[in-house]
């Protein structure tokens, strides 16, 4: 029930309840009052009247209570019998039947709205939450998580958190109510009968509850399949060109189609499951009112003055209305263990605490003024230890290449300046001061960075040269476009700076791609450069001209490179040379050459 009530605290706010509350009461009264029209009705279509109506002669008096509402109908009922005959008393009570119906269901109408409202609100801030909860989650989470299953947790578990939670609300404020009214009638019709149908309520209870249990196991199985699936999905879209070319799609299909049959298998024994409980309420139910006729008719046959015909045909149909919604909450026993399980995948998420967060008291960080000190830097991912007590500074305004072979740590380095993840041992300073003390938001407001991975958004190339940036013209854009390299492309696309450009921007070529990337990082205009790659993806004409843009646009500022192809980073101030995460040359592109060590052999594999 915690998880319930902790999805129902998305509401914001609890204000609704004594308004809905009151009106599914007076929704539930009035119809409950319609009943209790039923007995003069039956009087009147049995001539069964009472003889004694004459007591009622008297107009009675004023009070707030069911007596008084009771004396006050049959003053009128009796009046109407006496003056005008059967036939208008009948018509008296219809009217009345009517004009309560009326009044039940404006009620009623009230109470769907002021929860539709909420059930909407719930849906809509867990949603939302999780997707910005997601956000803020250190990179490293995403390493280890499936990018399927958090597509799974965001759309499906959100979505059975809705039809299995978030609807069964209204049920479970309004049958429960229900239940106690019709019960409190028939208690006051006959408390012998009501006492002999209480007796098999707790036997259809337990075998309801064991139902649930075994959905609830069941449900949490689906959803992590489910999560499976899409993670297959997503692998298969990224990847359709490899499988393709490996002639995979028989592997491929056969991992889909035995997730897929495992799902399909699990989620068939939850529909059985969930559709046994009603029939079993229904028989139980059953079982119930041949016992209320079969001992309720006696009573009437033996003449029991307490309990009449017409009194009894009403006990009767009263406690056939407790029939559905106790079918109601029978379905709830079955439904809602599903969206348990589902909230609970959600909230897992939810309360996954990141490992990199602001300080209380963290500072802003507003410019760059001396220098980046990494100042014996160790980090790891898992038991694998990438940087080893690594030292070394980014003076401002100098540009500083990484170089050396594939896993020496270069973009773990890139990937620890803007804090995408933290150092285990030592410190990263800026101007003196821990890159810890600051907030993430000012310190990556002060950094441009262009991975080796063109990360575009299935937008437009206006928007994605925007990205992150506000307030910007077109002539802002079209000027970064053009340091870049990339304006002259851009104009000859079909919608010029309107283009959409496909997801992951597939519509471009490769260097197309990588020239938007670097349009993004020069409007944004920052101080530090994180250039990771940024020319790999490039033709050889393409990559000249890019390269002379960067090479501008480095002018004054600070800049850290990661580059392979060595011709790119020859005028860097200081290039440092790593391998397995520690530094073992260093110093300008002539120095290096000059000492014959590990950087003029990259050179000279590189034919330079």
């Amino acid at each position: 029930m915690n998880t319930y009530f902790r999805v129902l605290s998305y509401a914001k706010s609890y204000n609704f309840l004594p308004i809905y509350i009151l009106c599914v009461l007076l929704s539930i009264i009035f119809s409950t009052v319609n009943f209790t029209m039923l007995i003069p009705l039956l009087q009147v279509l049995f001539e069964t009247i009472p003889t004694d109506l004459q007591k009622y002669e008297v107009y009675p008096s004023f009070s707030l209570s069911i007596e008084y509402l009771k004396d006050l109908f049959n003053y009128y009922f009796a009046f109407m019998i006496m003056n005008y005959g059967k036939m208008s008393a009948l018509q008296y009570v219809c009217a009345i039947l009517c004009v309560i119906t009326i009044i039940a269901n404006i009620f009623r109408y009230l109470a769907n709205n002021i929860i539709n409202r909420v059930k909407v609100a719930i849906v809509s801030n867990l949603r939302y939450q999780l997707y910005q909860h997601i956000n803020e989650l250190h990179y490293a989470y995403f390493t280890n998580e499936r990018k399927g299953d958090l597509v799974a947790r965001m759309t499906v578990d959100i979505q059975e958190v809705e039809w299995s939670l978030v609807n069964s609300i209204k049920q479970v404020f309004i049958e429960p109510l229900k239940i106690v009214t019709y019960f409190a009638l028939l208690l006051y019709t006959s408390w012998e009968l009501t006492l002999f149908s209480i007796i098999f309520l707790p036997i259809s209870g337990a075998i309801i509850s064991q139902i649930s249990q075994k959905l609830k196991k069941d449900s949490k199985e689906t959803q992590h399949l489910m999560g499976h699936l899409l993670g297959i999905v997503e692998e298969t879209l990224f990847g359709l060109k490899i499988i393709r070319a490996f002639n995979a799609n028989n592997y491929i299909g056969k991992k889909f189609y035995d997730v897929n049959q495992r799902y399909s298998d699990v989620s068939l024994s939850i529909e059985n499951r969930k559709e046994m409980a009603s029939p079993v309420s229904e028989v139980m139910s059953v079982f119930v009112v041949i016992g209320l006729l079969l001992y309720g008719g006696s009573m009437v046959v033996r003449g029991d003055a307490d309990l009449k015909a017409p009194q009894f045909m009403t006990y009767i149909l009263i406690f056939s209305q407790i029939l559905q919604p106790a079918k109601f909450i029978a379905g709830l026993f079955s439904s809602i263990p599903k969206g348990i399980a589902s909230a609970q995948r959600v909230f897992a998420v939810l309360d996954t605490v990141p490992t990199i967060q602001d300080k209380p008291q963290s500072k802003t960080l507003t410019e760059f003024k001396d220098k980046i000190s990494f100042q014996n830097v160790t980090f790891s991912y898992g038991d694998k230890t990438v940087l080893k007590n690594l030292s070394f500074d980014i003076p401002k305004g100098k540009t500083i290449a990484l170089v050396g072979a594939s896993g020496g740590g270069k973009s773990t380095i890139a990937d620890l300046i803007p804090r995408f993840y933290d150092v285990e041992q030592g410190e990263i300073l800026i101007d003196g001061e821990s890159i810890r003390n600051f907030t993430q938001t000012s310190l990556r407001n002060l950094m441009g960075v262009v991975t080796q991975d063109s990360i575009l958004f299935n937008d437009t190339i206006y928007n994605n040269i925007a990205f992150g940036v506000n307030n910007t013209t077109q002539i802002q854009i079209e000027e970064a476009a053009k340091i870049a390299n990339a304006h002259e492309f851009i104009v000859k696309t079909e919608l010029s700076y309107q283009t959409p450009i496909g997801d992951r921007g597939v519509k471009l070529s490769g260097g197309q791609r990588q020239r938007l990337s670097i349009a993004r990082a020069v409007l944004k205009n920052p101080p530090i450069l994180i250039l990771d790659e940024a020319t790999s993806a490039l033709d050889t004409e393409s990559e000249k001209l890019v390269q002379e843009a960067l090479t501008n646009l480095m002018q004054n500022r600070t800049v850290l490179v990661i580059a392979h192809r060595l011709s790119t980073i020859q005028h860097a101030d200081e290039i440092l040379v790593l391998k397995e995460g520690e530094i073992i040359e260093r110093g300008t592109h002539d120095q290096l050459l000059e000492n014959s060590g590990a950087y003029k052999k990259l050179i000279e594999m590189q034919g330079y």
